[in-house]
């Protein structure tokens, strides 16, 4: 999953990417308008934190131009004010949710984790997909109710396949939503991704992770 963090606070922005990377979440960090425009205008994202007040372009003109594109990202703004009007106003906007600063990360974690399961339908952090579950909360994975020990990289593609069951992917839009515009590997790397994958799960029996040539990988709907 990918999140862009638009916050100017640099010691901030440098806190809840940590943590929430932890989540599983790949995080592109905006320190200021211009910048965070700019990133939502060439990626997809499945959570934005917007910061109010950073320079260049505030974040209600981000937030506003963001909708009238008709983008439907889920939006989490941070804010400062603790007015009511204040907040009503920000919801009347386009946003999501809000949190006030300050406040505290394990509750920042629970709404992410809140907006993103709201927006995909799910009524909780697990995932099942017959005999394999992904327990999002704690970030762990269970073949049979047996633990599965899966790298950072293998646990969030995993989450991303089972999170577009019946859907090709194609290596671009894997390494989109494994990794930030600075870390991303080679396409070609895709593929040893997805073969340590089927390794790690081969104990499954209701796990498939095709490969259609010149597309991408889909994994297959259960029966």
């Amino acid at each position: 999953m990918r999140v862009l963090l638009a916050e100017d606070d640099l010691v901030l922005s440098k806190s809840i990417s940590n943590k929430i990377s932890k989540l599983g979440f790949v995080v592109d960090v905006a320190l200021d308008g211009h910048i965070a425009e700019q990133f939502l205008k060439s990626m997809v994202y499945d959570l934005i934190i917007l910061d109010l007040n950073m320079p260049k372009i505030d974040g209600r003109d981000v937030l506003k131009h963001l909708r009238a594109r008709g983008v439907i990202t889920p939006v989490l703004v941070l804010t400062a004010r603790v007015q009511l009007e204040d907040k009503v106003n920000v919801l009347n906007l386009g946003a999501d949710d809000y949190l006030t600063k300050p406040f505290d990360f394990e509750e920042l974690e629970a709404r992410c984790r809140a907006l993103v399961r709201r927006s995909r339908g799910l009524a909780n952090d697990k995932i099942e997909h017959g005999d394999l579950i992904v327990d999002r909360q704690a970030c762990a994975v269970f073949i049979n109710e047996e633990p599965v020990s899966l790298t950072h990289t293998e646990y969030r593609l995993l989450d991303l396949m089972l999170s577009n069951t019946g859907r090709v992917l194609s290596k671009g839009a894997i390494l989109d939503h494994l990794y930030t515009y600075d870390d991303a590997p080679s396409p070609s790397a895709v593929e040893t991704y997805i073969a340590r994958l089927r390794k790690s799960l081969s104990s499954s029996s209701t796990f498939s992770l095709r490969t259609l040539r010149g597309l991408g990988y889909v994994v297959e709907s259960t029966p």
